[in-house]
């Protein structure tokens, strides 16, 4: 890959075996025509996600590999993804297939069409596929984060984003930062573009990462976003002001400006 590719599509996984050759199929087919990286970060997997991702490789110099020593959580992998990423244009997507990979190119027409001053187009599920105890814990959970943080956005789980790099690493970092992605975009004074997208099963496994599993810490973080929110102010755009006993630019100090 000689050329710095367009797009980065980061893929956290841990202990998702089964999942990782069907996924990267289908996000190679989902992206066919575009220039494109694949980076799957595996946080620490224990199972036989290194031999898969070995496996898919083969063929695929746009599939890249990032394995944590040790396992940091959802929010570490995607940063770690991101970081690495050479695409000044992120797309996340969780690796247990229950995010659609067809949806990323809407998700990227739709954060381009709303220009420069767009962060992040966010997906939002319909017919989610969780259980019922996982659909109580995200609607209780979003309706608790929405009336605090006042985000305009129904559904901050959904693994399926795609935003700004640059825009990203303006944001403050720390454990479950991809769950509060709207209101802090739109705290760095960026717009947030919403599209619905289709839950699916997961293809095979159980569930690693969980969705505000932890109540108290799940609160912890609100109010910690919540108090980052209100502590944000107007930035204040410095411009260096030109000396002006210097020559201006393009002539040398020792030029003859006389007559």
């Amino acid at each position: 890959m000689s050329a710095a590719p367009h797009l980065s599509i980061v893929v956290p996984v841990k202990n998702e075996a089964g999942n990782i050759g069907p996924l990267v199929a289908e996000i190679e087919a989902a992206c066919a025509g575009r220039a494109f990286e694949l980076i799957y970060v595996d946080d620490g997997s224990t199972d036989g996600t290194p031999a898969a991702l070995a496996a898919a490789r083969a063929g695929r110099s746009w599939l890249r590999v990032l394995r944590h020593a040790r396992s940091g959580g959802q929010s570490a992998a995607v940063r770690s993804g991101v970081l690495a990423a050479r695409g000044t244009i992120i797309a996340t997507l969780d690796g247990d297939g229950q995010n659609d990979p067809a949806f990323i190119p809407a998700l990227l027409d739709a954060l381009e069409a709303a220009g420069p001053d767009a962060g992040l187009a966010q997906g939002q599920r319909r017919g989610r596929k969780d259980g019922p105890f996982k659909m109580l814990q995200s609607r209780i959970a979003n309706g608790v984060r929405g009336r605090i943080l006042n985000d305009a956005t129904r559904d901050t789980g959904c693994g399926l984003k795609v935003f700004r790099r640059a825009v990203y690493l303006k944001l403050p970092y720390f454990d479950a930062l991809h769950r509060f992605m709207p209101a802090l975009v739109a705290r760095e004074g960026f717009s947030v573009v919403h599209r619905d997208v289709v839950d699916r099963p997961r293809l095979t496994g159980i569930s690693n990462y969980g969705l505000f599993d932890r109540l108290w810490v799940g609160l912890l973080d609100l109010a910690g976003v919540w108090w980052l929110i209100r502590r944000k102010r107007a930035d204040p755009r410095p411009k260096e002001i030109a000396d002006p006993t210097s020559p201006p630019a393009g002539r040398r100090a020792d030029q003859d400006v006389g007559c």
